[in-house]
């Protein structure tokens, strides 16, 4: 049986492998989520400093404030020569205008920075402060959930047309005389499994690595530990959706009709995905969303990077997944058992559980 399994699953492997449009797909993907993370790390950079002329009056003005860089002249005079030669952003010199006791000299417009910067502002108490960076949060929340919707639904969709396309041409009367049928759905669940979780592995070095080179350690500290849990579930999320899609398409034997039978499965996964972007900042669909099979492989994850699910949350969630995962299984080998020899019109479900 472990033979049978691991040659299914050894084919399934091999033939993605060998299809020039699987590996530029893969390739675009990886190279996509590279440059995702290396422009936002260097967007992410504070900007460079102004520089700004100054005089022996004014240097201390603005001594040790950030994003100012200090060119000390003698005087004014030399000061608003290097303004007018854009060797520098603008100028500070000493004057009286409204009380203030100092000048801006700029050449065409003085730079709202400084003038932010010599405001006074007054004191501010945040009462409840945000755990995260509200931007932060959604794009993780993209992140976990276009991975998981791309992932599903495209190697979901090869499972189904390999399914559909044995049926078509017969093949499947010669790999059922030599193989249980069990072997046969294990295998193509095992080898599809195995070249997700490749590209999922793919993706979480190049966002480590990326996140390294960018400088931004300090989001990878807070990263990583959900991009840990977004992979064990994953596994498991996909290993429940790719049984139903084998056995959805087994109830079919024209690759016309595959829509109609995994319709309903690519409703479930691109729900998720919507669901956590549109409600990333509220607790309550979140906390429900993951618990609930299909959607805890992106909601769980999110909770953990924001701070708001313990680790027995995800432990139970987890469990939960497993407990699924194991009955779509179980339901799933009966229906493509009792469906993948039945050719012509489409098989009803009732028709297809009963045997």
């Amino acid at each position: 049986m472990n033979s049978a399994i691991w040659l299914v699953a050894e084919r399934e492997i091999t033939a993605k492998l060998r299809s020039r449009a699987f590996v530029i797909a893969t390739g675009i993907l990886l190279l996509i989520a590279l440059a995702g993370v290396l422009i936002g790390g260097f967007a992410s950079k504070s900007p460079s400093a102004d520089a700004i002329a100054v005089t022996p009056e004014t240097a201390s003005v603005v001594e040790g404030i950030a994003g100012v860089e200090a060119h000390q002249v003698a005087d004014r005079a030399a000061a608003e020569k290097l303004v007018t030669a854009d060797d520098v952003e603008a100028a500070l010199v000493p004057g009286d205008t409204n009380g203030f006791g100092f000048v801006i000299l700029a050449k065409e417009s003085a730079p709202s920075n400084l003038m932010m910067m010599l405001s006074q502002s007054p004191t501010v108490e945040i009462l409840q402060p945000a755990g995260t960076d509200p931007l932060l949060r959604y794009l993780v929340a993209l992140g976990f959930g276009l991975v998981f919707l791309m992932a599903a639904s495209t190697f979901g969709g090869t499972i189904a047309q390999s399914v559909v396309e044995e049926k078509q041409t017969r093949v499947v009367e010669l790999l059922i005389s030599a193989i249980p049928t069990r072997a046969l759905l294990a295998g193509k669940v095992l080898g599809n499994t195995v070249l997700a979780m490749g590209q999922i592995i793919a993706l979480a070095v190049i966002a480590i690595v990326g996140l390294i080179v960018t400088g931004q350690e300090d989001v990878l500290s807070g990263i990583g530990a959900p991009i840990l849990w977004f992979a064990v579930f994953f596994l498991f999320g996909f290993v429940l959706l790719a049984a139903l899609y084998a056995a959805a398409a087994s109830m079919v034997s024209r690759q016309e009709d595959i829509g109609s039978t995994t319709m309903p499965l690519m409703m479930l996964v691109m729900a998720p995905y919507f669901l956590v972007i549109f409600f990333n900042d509220n607790p309550l669909v979140l906390t429900i969303m993951s618990y609930v099979p299909f959607s805890a492989p992106v909601a769980m994850p999110v909770r953990m990077f924001v701070g708001e699910a313990q680790w027995w949350e995800g432990a139970l969630s987890l469990v939960i997944l497993v407990a699924s995962c194991v009955a779509a299984i179980l339901v799933a080998s009966k229906i493509y058992e009792n469906s993948l020899l039945r050719m012509g019109g489409r098989v009803k479900l009732a028709e297809a559980l009963r045997g």
